[in-house]
């Protein structure tokens, strides 16, 4: 089966299209470093041709509100009329659990107005929700880290590793379409504070890490447990404190 990633050199992607393609399916890599350019539209149709799938696993290159709003709505209309003129079958997204919560961000904005497109498109589809990937953490502690002080919500937080994501992706493109969402995510529910601690010290850092439930997750002050799965999620095995001690050290 011909199965198009869109995104699929990405940190999700490039997993997808290995997966897939070690089941044996004619899976393909398709980004602006390919040559196709879901935004634009450049090179779509002839990378559809013949494909069954579509799986789109691309990120907005920002997290401005109106670049973000751009990149998702216009990839979504280009995708949906491409994917009915090749007859694609399928088409599966990756989101953002409690998406539909955390609208006071733009980006998050846009997320919701792609799924809402995907709903509408007339495609059969999959949407996978997925938490915060065990390397988004890094991002998170450092954007709270201030003056050798980082000042963490208590919400909590509940954490994949991104192979674990892209292996459910697969999965989903392989699968009947639910034209429905699944939620994903890892096996611990724990305060973002203790996260970011277990981040720290995981690499060896001292930084003071304090609780502030004032402190923003990339411009939303979190109500309550809105990272965490609200249905029968499916969840993973692997630990964040197994993942960070396997990760390179920095400096080795």
């Amino acid at each position: 089966m011909k199965i198009v990633v869109i995104g699929g050199t990405g940190l999700i992607g490039s997993q997808v299209v290995a997966t897939l393609k070690a089941a044996g399916h004619d899976a393909l890599a398709a980004s602006p470093n390919t040559g196709v350019n879901a935004v634009t539209g450049e090179g779509l149709a002839v990378a559809l041709k013949g494909a069954a799938v579509v799986v789109d696993v691309a990120n907005s290159p920002s997290f401005a509100d109106d670049a973000a709003m751009d990149f998702f709505v216009r990839a979504g209309r280009n995708l949906a009329a491409a994917e009915k003129d090749a007859g694609v079958s399928h088409h599966v997204a990756l989101s953002v659990v409690g998406t539909e919560l955390l609208l006071d961000s733009g980006y998050f904005r846009a997320k919701l107005a792609q799924e809402e497109l995907i709903a509408s498109a007339g495609v059969p589809w999959t949407l996978v929700r997925a938490t915060q990937f065990f390397e988004f953490v890094a991002a998170i502690a450092g954007a709270a880290l201030v003056d050798g002080v980082a000042r963490v919500t208590s919400a909590s937080i509940q954490p994949i590793a991104s192979a674990d994501v892209a292996a459910k992706v697969a999965e989903a493109a392989l699968a009947a379409p639910r034209n429905g969402m699944v939620e994903i995510a890892g096996p611990e529910r724990l305060p973002m504070v203790d996260l970011v601690k277990r981040h720290f010290q995981g690499l060896g850092e001292t930084h003071e890490v304090r609780t502030d439930d004032t402190a923003p997750y990339f411009g939303v002050v979190l109500g309550g447990p809105w990272l965490t799965p609200t249905g029968d999620a499916w969840l993973s095995e692997r630990r964040y404190d197994d993942w960070l001690a396997a990760q390179p050290k920095r400096g080795a």
